[in-house]
């Protein structure tokens, strides 16, 4: 399939979403205004949007995927078009291709294999080998070399075509699990019972606060969210932090405003959204070198909280250096930029992997190291992907959890590691990057390293991670032969 159709495509799906997207928030707005909550049609037409995609990505994934070595037919040709050009006017043709057919044929596909392991001594014996009993025998390895050389080109570009094509499958399938995503939490918007909604009416106005709307947000397994429209009054100077109390008290429930652009309510009507409050905080540190003569580190890292929940993302891009530093900046803004929109995980790291999979070039990967603390009930989830091992401390105990797949940008379809552990008051999370493990001896490395974390005695994160670091330097002689980066978390009950 051409590259041309592919970006067509692409295009389509960008126009889809940004129809589906249009939908989305004209829907949204209306049900705020309105109050209404029935909108059946425009559910039904994002979940159509949705099954567009998935049909599109079915037709991607049932074009053949890639091959590893070239076909039966591929071989076949070559050695015909050998028969019936340089063998054509050779006395011993039919000796060679008819009383000794499958001795000739099985010296071929010999020959071609040797090309393919790209071994200079074993191509010499054999082309050697050849000669010594073929008439023909240079005219007909340089002919047979440049037609294998010609049919690999095809296969590499045939080989690289089905890897974009599965990394657009893989695009488009998100992509439709986001629009049903979208439809989910559009329609689980409702009103608050009439007495509950009376009594926030109340105790607000009696504060000096108007309220026009109020409604909540319900969804499976999902702490409580309520949408505030209100506005402060003449005179009345209420924090969103006061709001939020009061509404705590009626509801029975922590509350807290989601409000980034301001502390105190606003005497225009605006819409809160009020959030059950979360049962741990965390502070994280980091402690960061980079490689030996190179000035710019290829790691990088980012750190977000968001609904709930505060992630922390490491990535480690191949070598050192710029090009480095590019690779793995981009996993990190891209995560980020997936995750603030409401992406998952899972989601935004396959998106990521594609991506890096149509863009890649040769030997370009970056790895993906992420641990989710969930806030609410201090489990902690990690995805990891080609990612050096992550660490809990607890007291004097140290949990490892281990990686075995392989780095971003390498496989169309790409499987994570993944495992969740509960963190309790106090505990630490140490994540590192290859070159920190690297520095220390291979034999005991994992048992040296705990060794290492249970000796610490800092209790600030980023102390904590810089330790770590100094110790590793140390054993190294202070040389860092690879860029190294401690992200350190601490998790607290609030």
């Amino acid at each position: 399939m051409p590259e041309w159709i592919i970006a067509m495509f692409a295009v389509s799906a960008v126009l889809i979403l940004r129809d589906m997207a249009k939908t989305f928030f004209e829907t949204r707005r209306s049900r705020r205004e309105a109050a209404v909550y029935d909108y059946h049609p425009q559910k039904l037409q994002m979940e159509r949007y949705a099954s567009t995609f998935r049909n599109l990505a079915e037709a991607f994934y049932c074009v053949p995927y890639q091959k590893e070595h070239l076909t039966k037919e591929q071989t076949e040709r070559m050695l015909s078009l050998q028969q019936s050009t340089v063998c054509a006017r050779c006395p011993k043709a039919s000796w060679c291709w008819e009383q000794y057919q499958y001795l000739t044929h099985q010296q071929c596909m010999e020959l071609l294999e040797v090309f393919a392991s790209e071994d200079e001594e074993k191509q010499n014996l054999a082309k050697g080998e050849w000669v010594s009993h073929c008439l023909n025998g240079t005219r007909f390895l340089e002919s047979l070399y440049g037609q294998y050389q010609k049919e690999r080109q095809n296969f590499l570009w045939t080989s690289r075509m089905a890897e974009n094509r599965i990394a657009v499958a893989e695009q488009l399938n998100e992509m439709a699990g986001i629009m049903n995503q979208a439809a989910r939490d559009l329609y689980s918007l409702n009103s608050l019972p009439d007495e509950l909604s009376e009594k926030i009416r109340s105790r607000m106005k009696k504060n000096g606060v108007l309220v026009q709307k109020v409604w909540m947000q319900e969804l499976p397994r999902e702490h409580l969210k309520i949408f505030v429209t209100m506005r402060a009054g003449k005179h009345c100077k209420m924090t969103l932090r006061q709001a939020a109390g009061i509404l705590s008290e009626l509801c029975g429930t922590r509350l807290v405003a989601v409000r980034e652009d301001s502390l105190v309510l606003s005497s225009e009507f605006s819409t809160i959204l009020f959030c059950e409050d979360v049962n741990f905080q965390v502070l994280y540190g980091v402690g960061r070198i980079t490689k030996d003569k190179e000035s710019i580190s290829g790691d990088n890292y980012s750190t977000l909280c968001e609904r709930g929940q505060f992630v922390l993302c490491l990535s480690d891009g191949m070598g050192s250096g710029y090009a480095a530093n590019k690779e793995s900046e981009m996993v990190v803004e891209l995560f980020e930029k997936f995750l603030r929109s409401g992406f998952s995980r899972e989601t935004a790291a396959r998106m990521i992997n594609s991506v890096m999979v149509l863009q890649r070039n040769d030997g370009m990967f970056s790895t993906v190291d992420i641990s989710s603390i969930d806030l609410y009930s201090g489990v902690c989830s990690f995805l990891k992907a080609g990612a050096a091992p992550s660490f809990i401390r607890r007291d004097t105990w140290v949990d490892t959890i281990q990686s075995t797949s392989l780095a971003a940008g390498l496989m169309q379809q790409l499987n994570f590691d993944t495992a969740k552990k509960k963190l309790y008051d106090g505990d630490f999370l140490i994540m590192v990057t290859d070159g920190v493990m690297d520095a220390l001896p291979q034999e005991g490395r994992e048992e040296r390293i705990k060794q290492m974390l249970l000796e610490i005695q800092a209790g600030e994160p980023r102390e904590f991670a810089r330790e770590l670091l100094e110790q590793v330097l140390r054993i190294g002689e202070y040389q860092a032969r690879d860029d190294m980066t401690v992200l350190a978390a601490r998790i607290w009950k609030k």
